[in-house]
């Protein structure tokens, strides 16, 4: 399976990475939206490269211009509640996808043990298509395995992009062994070292979707 870590090459994505960690602008839950939805486009982008094209030729006011544009069937997927505001950095710029969504939480157990449950799912159909799954925090990849499964109910992809902000070395090194095989490839836009007892990544940034929607009971 093949890791992209964008950044290992500097690029405006590391400012906007920057703004999203830091305790004193990350308050401003406008702003923070904005810069997941920010750091979305530019994966999206890079995601672009990968992707295949066919040739058209396009008429314009003085003649016919050949263009390579995208071939494959996008579908763009995200895990509620979290992962909106990147997602739609995406949706953006793949503005012809379809979309899915998961809804995936975390059951407590006690005050640090938990499972995980996938309770809900919108999705078309994922037969031979490209699906994007985006999560913008990877914390232990089980989460996105779950949500994996269930989108697999629905279709066969031809090719799953796993897209996420922030992943730990923990999550990365799950993702590897339990997607192994499997037509995946995993883009982050960092990765960090550990993870506390809670299982949220350190550094991090916190928890992405309190800081774009409000902390919830």
């Amino acid at each position: 399976m093949k890791i992209n870590n964008l950044s290992e090459n500097n690029s405006v994505l590391n400012h906007y990475l920057k703004e999203i960690r830091s305790v004193e602008i990350q308050h401003d839950p406008m702003r923070f939206r904005r810069n997941m939805e920010r750091i979305g486009e530019i994966m999206a982008y890079e995601i672009s490269k990968m992707l295949s094209y066919i040739n058209e030729d396009v008429p314009t006011p003085l003649g016919t211009a050949p263009v390579n544009v995208i071939e494959d069937k996008i579908v763009i997927s995200t895990i509620l509640r979290a992962g909106l505001p990147f997602h739609q950095g995406f949706l953006s710029y793949f503005d012809r996808a379809e979309n899915a969504f998961v809804s995936a939480y975390r059951k407590y157990k006690d005050a640090l043990k938990f499972d995980i449950f996938v309770e809900y799912i919108a999705s078309p159909s994922l037969e031979n298509k490209t699906l994007i799954i985006t999560d913008p925090m990877l914390a232990t990849g089980s989460s996105m395995e779950l949500a994996y499964g269930a989108l697999l109910t629905k279709g066969t992809p031809a090719h799953v992009h796993i897209a996420t902000v922030i992943a730990s070395k923990q999550a990365v090194k799950y993702i590897k062994k339990h997607f192994e095989g499997k037509n995946v490839t995993l883009w982050t836009a960092a990765i960090d070292p550990d993870l506390n007892e809670h299982s949220y990544i350190l550094p991090g940034l916190g928890d992405a979707g309190d800081l774009a929607y409000g902390e919830k009971l």
